[in-house]
């Protein structure tokens, strides 16, 4: 902890910085947040970091925005955790609220080159979130077989519920066969509030999940705010694998095609800040009156508000799970499956959607060796796809 309390205003500074600077993805913000909150402001030490950041994989939500919650909320309480995922998000949120406001006027056959571009920026990408996870969570025979089982669970039943039972069967599995998982470890985190906050916060988000759908059943916002509520839930992992949860959120009703969908998931690799900002766009894009700056703002908050509760509200009970090893053993099992979700999505929608033909699978190859081969950044890999599409579109 740090000897003296933090101000709102300095939380906001520091994230800002971050929210216009740090592309990369997740992985990558963990890099920026050490840096940044360990190395140059001591605001948290290396142990406090680690464990911050072991909750934040433990949990369902966005793994980043949630460590950068956690440490908003132990420099300067509640309002420096808000001011924190402020900061950090509205950049990124603003440029793909930007984007989906521009779309209807990029047509023709360098704009429609421009959009499958983007599509084929997805590829490159979730096939290299697909092999970089695969390597850290499914280093061992019994993982990978739980991610395969997975994949092909989705891939055959392709219905929404099935995802939630994969994550279960996942979590049970890992109960069951990953032995060798060692349990986490706990350090002192000092927070402001006790365990009783805690647990009404965990109440607060199991009766948003069970009592959102029966609101829903009225449609307009009240939808909106079900179905990005349930995808912000529900998503293991973080980043990438939040793709396959709101391709059926958005995708499946009808509300948004899957070229939009996909198009948007590919603007969100040439902005900095979380994923998750995504839901920016996609609620920008919703038809009719849930459209717009009203849709962009309900469906942004209501992907976020999950795993803030989760996170704040499990952070006081944190000392009790962290050392169970059936604990570790279980979230071994779920991040397996969570592999064998993405590896599903990989294939649809995005290589269905993407590769129309040798040319689109060049380009995504190409897309793919930069980002891994040669670390390039994603915006990098933006450019490239983008423009080696309508130099395609042109030239054939």
């Amino acid at each position: 902890m740090p000897e003296r309390a933090g101000t709102v205003a300095e939380v906001f500074a520091a994230f800002l910085k971050l929210g216009l600077t740090s592309f990369g993805g997740p992985i990558a913000h963990l890099g920026y947040y050490r840096r940044e909150f360990v190395e140059r402001r001591a605001w948290v030490g290396d142990a406090q970091f680690a464990q911050l950041l072991a909750l934040a994989q433990f949990l369902p939500g966005p793994a980043s925005s949630q460590l950068g919650f956690s440490i908003g909320l132990l420099r300067a309480g509640w309002f420096g955790a808000l001011a924190a995922f402020l900061a950090f998000t509205l950049p990124s949120a603003l440029l793909l609220f930007a984007f989906a406001a521009l779309l209807p006027s990029i047509s023709g056959t360098a704009g429609d080159a421009a959009i499958h571009g983007l599509k084929i920026v997805a590829l490159a990408v979730v096939a290299q979130g697909v092999l970089g996870m695969s390597k850290q969570l499914c280093p061992d025979a019994p993982r990978a077989t739980i991610a395969a089982l997975a994949a092909a669970a989705i891939l055959v039943a392709g219905e929404a519920w099935v995802q939630l039972a994969v994550v279960a069967a996942g979590a049970a599995a890992g109960l069951a066969f990953c032995r060798g998982v060692q349990p986490l470890a706990e350090t002192g985190l000092q927070l402001r509030y006790g365990a009783k906050l805690g647990w009404t916060l965990l109440a607060t988000f199991a009766v948003l999940l069970l009592g959102l759908p029966l609101a829903a059943q009225a449609g307009g916002l009240l939808a909106v705010t079900e179905a990005f509520y349930r995808a912000g839930a529900l998503v293991f992992g973080g980043g990438h694998v939040v793709l396959p949860l709101l391709e059926e959120t958005v995708v499946a009703p009808g509300w948004i095609s899957p070229d939009e969908f996909l198009a948007g998931y590919g603007a969100a690799q040439a902005v900095p800040g979380p994923m998750f900002t995504l839901a920016s766009y996609l609620g920008a894009r919703l038809p009719g009156g849930e459209g717009g700056l009203v849709g962009a703002s309900v469906a942004l908050a209501a992907i976020f508000l999950p795993g803030f509760l989760l996170v704040a509200g499990v952070l006081p009970l944190w000392r009790a799970v962290a050392g169970r090893p059936s604990a570790a053993r279980a979230i071994a099992g779920v991040n397996a499956a969570v592999v064998g979700l993405l590896g599903a999505a990989l294939y649809d929608p995005v290589w269905t959607s993407a590769v129309r033909g040798p040319l689109d699978l060049a380009i995504g190859l190409i897309g793919f060796a930069l980002l891994v081969a040669w670390r390039a950044q994603p915006l990098a890999v933006v450019l490239w796809c983008v423009a080696a599409s309508v130099a395609g579109a042109m030239l054939f």
